[in-house]
Order: structure tokens, then sequence, then C-alpha cells
């Protein structure tokens, strides 16, 4: 007779596979909390203490590891193995069925302590798991209940199952025990405050297999962090439209931090990674006409972000023109049935109440990683300074935080021009500093007259400068710390323009 081993924390169905490989001429082997589930539903059950000839010990943390269960599972079936288990008294294992207990579960919780996370931190399963999957060729192993049916499949249909299944088995086993290994370490770094572990270890789950990447040529999948932010993209909830695709997400995923730095009414158009538009205002609605009125052209196919529900007049100002996505916090029920009255467009969802929980930004290079904290630094942390012979008036001011708010999310070199409401130019992604001023100027045209700039860095030589007062603008914010400050400084006030210093750079590659 063939033997089961099945011992799970999460129990959904299997009570019916149970059933299905005794009905098949299994011999179900089981433990505590499994154990008692089976006999409950009828399946003939024999604990694994009969097995070993051992009770399980300090609070059940020590009940399978025993050779005669062991030693089931890791003999090869050729004559020399199986001499050496017989003459021990051991069985040999056929299918081993083994869930971990819930640590993920138990550390999502906001009220979990440390002595609940580590005797989460399960043994006896990974050491099962791992030696029935190092035997993939004479044992069939199962952690996902989704694959439950095709194993019942193959026996009925096969006598046992094959070995393409089983070694496949093998190859999801171990990567649910890296998993499970990775999620520990990286509670257990965070628990002794390591900033630089000599090894980085991290986990993530499909969530979807898109299309094609940034091109069509491109394979692509999108992986979350399954403890990752409720307010992020990869837990969004999409109410509406067809599947995101690569540059969807990159592009979303711009479009939210930008809008998570805004506590008034905020609204935020992104087209390829980059703001193409942001307004501000005392409601989405009016927030939305800034940011459209930023750059009506630009808006068109991409991306808008609100920080605050969608009502149902912002509705059908967004439905007048094609855009990808609308992410919200919220949609009233009008507002809704408005947008999603075209087919395509995604309508997502984010809970803003948690934006504020910033995670490492991991970018992936030729083999290797960078890893690097979020840039959350404001102004308000910032040693502000006016360096310049005249200060910034009370409107001036507005503009210069809401374009010092903004340059943080353009690529660089980036220059932001705003007035105290919405943006008026963006330079993204130059070569050279001036370039990318005189694509900001030139998109604000005349609305730069009276209006602020930002730079990411700062300013080489006063060439920025000269464009800048020769456009109109009359207020500057920038780091400072070029050895030719005083040059920038002295044309700004040959042009009586105001210039604040922070001392924080906000480079964005």
């Amino acid at each position: 007779m063939k033997r089961a081993l099945i011992s799970v924390s999460d129990k959904t169905g299997v009570t019916a596979f149970a059933q299905s490989l005794s009905g098949l001429g299994f011999e179900i082997l089981s433990t505590g909390g499994t154990k008692k589930a089976l006999e409950e539903a009828g399946v003939p059950v024999t604990g694994v203490e009969e097995v070993t000839g051992f009770p399980e010990i300090l609070e059940g943390r020590v009940k399978t590891l025993h050779p005669n269960i062991h030693g089931g599972l890791l003999a090869k079936r050729i004559p020399e193995h199986e001499q050496q288990i017989a003459a021990q008294g051991i069985k040999p294992i056929d299918l081993v069925c083994v869930n971990l207990y819930p640590f993920r579960q138990t550390i999502a919780k906001a009220d979990a302590t440390e002595e609940e996370a580590i005797e989460n931190i399960d043994i006896g399963g990974p050491s099962m798991l791992r030696a029935a999957a190092k035997n993939f060729e004479y044992v069939t192993v199962v952690t996902d209940a989704g694959d439950y049916g095709k194993v019942i499949d193959e026996i009925k249909t096969h006598g046992d199952v094959t070995k393409d299944t089983k070694k496949a088995l093998a190859a999801k086993v171990f990567r649910h025990t890296a998993a499970y290994d990775a999620m520990i370490a990286d509670y257990m770094t965070t628990l002794v405050g390591e900033e630089a572990p000599e090894k980085a270890t991290f986990t993530y789950e499909l969530k979807q297999t898109l299309r094609y990447g940034e091109n069509p040529h491109q394979k692509a999948s999108f992986y979350i962090n399954p403890l990752g932010s409720p307010f992020s993209i990869a837990h969004a909830r999409q109410l509406h439209g067809k599947a995101l695709s690569y540059n969807n997400i990159r592009d979303a995923d711009a479009a939210l931090q930008i809008a998570k730095d805004f506590k008034e009414p905020a609204a935020v158009a992104v087209k390829h990674m980059n703001p193409c538009g942001i307004g501000v205002g005392n409601s989405a609605l009016e927030a939305y006409k800034k940011a459209y009125e930023a750059d009506p052209k630009s808006i068109f196919g991409g991306i808008v972000a609100f920080n605050r529900p969608v009502d149902p007049e912002t509705a059908r100002l967004l439905h007048e023109i094609f855009l990808e996505i609308v992410i919200a916090p919220s949609f009233a029920d009008e507002a809704f049935d408005i947008l999603a009255s075209k087919k395509n467009i995604r309508l997502l969802t984010v809970p803003f109440s948690d934006a504020h929980k910033p995670e490492k930004i991991i970018t992936s290079v030729e083999g290797g990683l960078l890893i690097q904290d979020q840039d959350t630094y404001t102004l308000d942390e910032a040693q502000v300074k006016t360096v310049t012979k005249r200060k910034p008036t009370e409107q001036e001011w507005q503009a210069l935080k809401l374009a010092w708010k903004v340059v943080k999310h353009v690529k660089s070199n980036a220059i932001v021009v705003t007035d105290a409401e919405k943006t008026l130019g963006i330079g993204a992604g130059q070569m050279n500093r001036v370039g990318s001023a005189e694509i900001a100027l030139a998109q604000a045209g005349e609305k730069a007259k009276g209006a602020a700039m930002a730079s990411d860095a700062f300013f080489p030589m006063d060439d920025t400068v000269e464009a800048a007062a020769k456009a109109g603008i009359t207020a500057i914010i920038q780091p400072g710390g070029s050895i030719r400050d005083e040059d920038s400084i002295k044309k700004a006030d040959e042009y009586g323009i105001t210039m604040v210093f922070t001392g924080i750079r906000h480079f964005k590659h």
C-alpha cells in the first residue's frame, strides 16, 4: 500500500483530496489538527506518532523530525536504500502534502507580537517539503491546493503521478520554501535594524502575465510584494477596463507617487513616467481643470491620478478626452457610470490613507540590484534660505513650493515652471540643465511672466538664470551648492529675481 503524509495549516480542499487518495489505496498519515479534520470527515488516518513511536513534544515543535519520516521520504527506490530502511523498520512515503505555518498572515496583522511571529516559523514542514522535493523522482510533493485535482487525475489515469509533473511540483516547492524563508529573513533583518545585510532576500508573487513589456517583442510579468503597501498599483483595486500593460503600470506608479505628496486636492496627469500637468484647488474638479489647462495636448492618452474622490462633474470632463487610466480613492456611483461607458479605460482605486508608508526602491542593473530609500524629503525639512537681495512674495512662495514639490518627480535634468496652482512648463531628462529650462520655458510661453521655476539640482553656471529672466520668471528655487553659485545669485539680482536655496538635490534617473 502506498503512503501519503498530509499535514496542512490551510485546510482548503484537503479532506476531499485525502478521501480521493484513500479511495485510490493510499494509507494516510497525519498530525494534529489535520488528523482531527480528516477523522471527522471519515478518512482513515494513521497518526505520525504511531509511525515514529515518539509523541509530539515541545508544544508540537517536534513531531515529524524523525528518521521514520525522513528516511521514508528520502529513500530512493533502489535495492541498497530499500534494504537499509527495511533493516530499520522504515517504510517509504510516496506522497507528501504540506503547507506551512501562516507566518505571512501573522506578521501582516497590525498587532502581531515578536513572540507570535517566531512561533509561526515552521521547521518540520519545510524539512518534509525539501526532503520530498529532493527525492521527486520517487515522491510526489504537493504544497498548493490548486494542484490537488491534477495529482488525483494523473494517479487515476496512469497509476501514479507522471515524472514531469513530479519534477514541476518539486520546483514549485523549492520556490515556496525559498519565498517563505525570504519573508522570515526580511522580518528578522528588520527586527534587528540591519540596514545593509550581507545578503538581500526578497520574495514576490505573480499577479499577472503581461501581454508584453515596454515593447511588443519583450516578454514581461507583474510580480507584487505580498506584504507591500496597500497604497500601490500592485495592490490597487481595478474597477473597470482591460488589463494593465507594462507601461501602464510604470506610469500609474509614477502618478501615484506624485499625488501622495499633496495634502490639498490635486490632480496629476502623467505621460511616459513624467508629469505633464499638475493642478491643485479646492476640489477634485478645480484641480483637474488646472491640470488639464497646464498641458491639454500631452494629457491625451495619459494617466490621471486624484487624491480625492471623483465626482460626476469631474467624470464628465474626464470623459471628453481619451485617457488610459484614472486613479482615485473612490468614484461616486454616477461618476463611475459615466467613465465606465468607455470600454477600455482603466479605473483604479487606492487607499490614500495609507499613502505615507514608503517602501525601498529596488532597481535592476545587469548582474545586480540597487536598493535605496524613497525620496520622501520635503521642503519642511530643508534648510531654506533666500540668497538674493529680494525675498519671495507670498504668491511667489506658494508657486515655489508647488514647483519644488513637482520637480522631485521629473526625470533629471529637471526644470519645472509653475504658478501657485498649476504647472506651466516641464523640461525633463535633458543632457544639460539649460536645455531642460528652454523646454519648460517654451512650453510656459507668456505664462512664464511672473511665474516660479524649480531645478532638481544646482545651476553649474548662470545661463539658466539668464534664460529664466528673459522669459519673465520672477522666483527660482534650487538646491545650491555649485562652486559658481555666486554667478547665479548675481545674475538673479541683476534681473530682480528672488532665488531660494534648499540644500537638497532631487535627482531622478
